[in-house]
């Protein structure tokens, strides 16, 4: 029985979950509840300690029960959700099975290795959907990381734009770093970065424009001919960072190859 307490006029307690439940009725006398505290049981919740919800996913820790609360929400066992951004899917759970989770249900592509080497093709490019156009994951370093590449609309011009999360927590995500590169027609954008955690969702990374930011105007440069088919090559690589080293991002817009 977790804080707040209540009890009846008869001192018959409850949690405040099941108070809800029961309609604010005592399940034991049927008396109306009120909001009467049980201030002395809620000094004996607040003096015992409670392992972490997550420790049957292996979190060892044990708290007073407010510090609890608190260690939950940034608890590093804590589920992870699936960072499949093309339907708003609800599955959390650990890397391994986000991992099946992706391949199997959501049918992503997987790759092994460091680099990457994707062309992506749209017939009519001035239909820009808030839409995911493709998610691939990738597994190096013993590691997987989610490549995200999508239209969307920045200050009613539609954009497109590449961005890597790594699938695992913040901290790890800083011992790596990844470029991107798109070109065409003698010219190129190259970005380097350091990977968002997924713990950062879809939409947050994206909204920040943390990552490769194409015009639809240079785009269409980069796709040549007549320039009513979007035609972008999108390369990069993903190394480990060495310790000690500046993790700063680094953009580089506009590089004459």
């Amino acid at each position: 029985m977790y804080p707040p307490i209540h009890q009846c006029h008869n001192g018959h307690t409850i949690c405040s979950t099941c108070k809800t439940r029961v309609h604010n009725r005592c399940p034991t006398c049927r008396q109306e509840l009120g909001d009467i505290r049980c201030l002395v049981l809620e000094k004996v919740a607040e003096s015992l300690e409670f392992p972490c919800k997550y420790s049957s996913l292996g979190c060892p820790g044990i708290f007073p029960y407010y510090n609890k609360l608190k260690h939950e929400t940034i608890c590093s066992f804590r589920p992870y959700s699936c960072p499949y951004a093309g339907s708003e899917c609800s599955v959390v759970g650990d890397i391994p099975c986000l991992v099946s989770h992706l391949r199997d249900d959501h049918k992503v592509d997987m790759h092994s290795g460091y680099t990457f080497n994707h062309r992506y093709v749209k017939s009519n490019p001035r239909e820009v959907e808030n839409a995911t156009w493709m998610l691939t994951v990738f597994n190096c370093y013993g590691q997987y990381f989610c490549l995200h590449f999508e239209a969307f609309q920045l200050s009613m011009a539609p954009v497109y734009m590449a961005f890597l999360r790594f699938m695992g927590d913040e901290n790890d995500a800083r011992n790596y770093r990844y470029s991107l590169e798109v070109g065409g027609n003698g010219r190129k954008l190259i970005w380097e970065g350091t990977p968002r955690s997924i713990r950062d969702g879809h939409r947050k990374v994206r909204d920040s424009h943390d990552g490769l930011i194409i015009q639809r105007n240079m785009a269409l440069f980069f796709s040549g001919g007549d320039r009513k088919e979007l035609k972008l090559r999108v390369t990069g690589r993903i190394w480990k960072e060495p310790p000690n080293s500046d993790g700063s991002n680094v953009c580089i817009p506009n590089l004459c190859s």
